[in-house]
This record gives C-alpha cells, sequence and structure tokens, in this order.
C-alpha cells in the first residue's frame, strides 16, 4: 500500500536519525577494519605471508574482528529502524527488506566467525606449514561466505530502493541509486563465487562502502 502523505511522523524522523548515524558509525568501522587492517593482513595465495602479517599485528587483527562484529550488530539495528521508516509505503516489502537485513547480519557474524578460528589457530601453539595453510583457509571461508551473504544484502538494497522510490518522502533518485547499488552487490557477489581469479581485495571494498 501506497503512503497516503509526504510527510514523516515523529517516529520515523527518529528512525531516520538512528540510521544514519548507524550507517555512518558502520561506515567507519568497516572502512578501518578492511583498509587499514585485512587488506594489509591477507595475501591471497601466499599462507606464510598472510600468517606472518598476522602475527606482527596481532592485537590489530582482533580489534578488526571485534570492529567487524559490531557492524553485524549495527545492521540489525539498522533493518529494524529502516522497517519502522518505510513500514507505511508497504508493510510486506518492508518486513521483507527487514528481515533480509537481519538475516545478511547472521551470515556476516558466520563468516567472521572464521577469522576468529584463524586468530585462534595462531594462538599458543607451534607455527608450521600446516597451521599456515589452515589459516589461509580460514580466511577463505570468511570471504565465501561473506560473499553469499552479499548477495542477500544485494536483494535487500533492492527493495530498499524500491520502497524509497515509492515513498513520496524520499527523493526518487536516491530510490534507484540505492537499487543500482543491490544490483551491483548481486553482481559483485555471484562474480565473486564464480570466478577463482576474483581478489579478496575487491570484496573487501564492497563491505567498506555498504552505507545504503
Amino acid at each position: 500500500m501506497s503512503a497516503a502523505t509526504t510527510t514523516l511522523s515523529m517516529s520515523q524522523r527518529r528512525a531516520a536519525l538512528v540510521a544514519g548515524l548507524g550507517l555512518l558509525l558502520m561506515a567507519i568501522l568497516a572502512g578501518l577494519a578492511t583498509f587499514a587492517v585485512l587488506e594489509r593482513l591477507v595475501i591471497p595465495g601466499d599462507a606464510a605471508g598472510t600468517t606472518s602479517a598476522m602475527l606482527d599485528t596481532w592485537g590489530i587483527f582482533w580489534l578488526a574482528i571485534i570492529a567487524m562484529f559490531g557492524v553485524a550488530v549495527l545492521d540489525v539495528v539498522v533493518a529494524w529502524v529502516l522497517w519502522m521508516f518505510f513500514d507505511q509505503v508497504h508493510h510486506v516489502v518492508a518486513v521483507i527488506a527487514a528481515g533480509g537485513r537481519a538475516l545478511y547480519a547472521l551470515i556476516f557474524a558466520v563468516a567472521i566467525s572464521h577469522l576468529v578460528s584463524a586468530a585462534q589457530l595462531l594462538s599458543g601453539q607451534q607455527i608450521n606449514s600446516s597451521v599456515e595453510i589452515e589459516v589461509l583457509a580460514e580466511v577463505q571461508l570468511f570471504d565465501d561466505i561473506w560473499k553469499l551473504g552479499l548477495a542477500l544484502f544485494g536483494c535487500h538494497l533492492l527493495l530498499i530502493g524500491w520502497l524509497a522510490f515509492t515513498s513520496g518522502w524520499v527523493p526518487r533518485f536516491i530510490g534507484v541509486l540505492v537499487a543500482i547499488a543491490g544490483l551491483g552487490y548481486l553482481i559483485d557477489s555471484l562474480a565473486g563465487l564464480l570466478s577463482t581469479s576474483y581478489a579478496f581485495e575487491l570484496a573487501s571494498l564492497t563491505l567498506s562502502v555498504r552505507c545504503c
């Protein structure tokens, strides 16, 4: 059902404010975790180099993991406030969009747990080639699961784009841009899963700009 008015209620204004602050904090945490840490540590195909880099920045690596979990929690918060903001546009679509983002947050948390496993492999035991291979394998699992989640996140953005476009109070060009971003996530995630040459760094870039 279409919105009957273009005037935002007080609850919608609050939801918009919370969503904006949440997205800003997510962008900061994700950018620091990916560009400042993971992109510098993970060397695709180089188990020894990746392991050595992680050991050299042990504390910072853990901080990046914590920041990513923070992003997952914020995703749930943003999903809830976006549902509140767009519920008057179309209740069912708003609920599906919010549920999709919440499910994405869960998938992302599962992916991050493999980075935790990689960190644990490097603690309390002698590092050898076997451990190095296991560490890189855990990082690859993080990347693969995350890419699956990004496909769902892309679907979420497509729905949010439609809700924004038809709301009557959000500029229509914003809805179009969000929908285009959603399509980009779908293409990015599917390409990453289907192509073995798709780089980890490119997937990291998509996380850092997830501020839709």
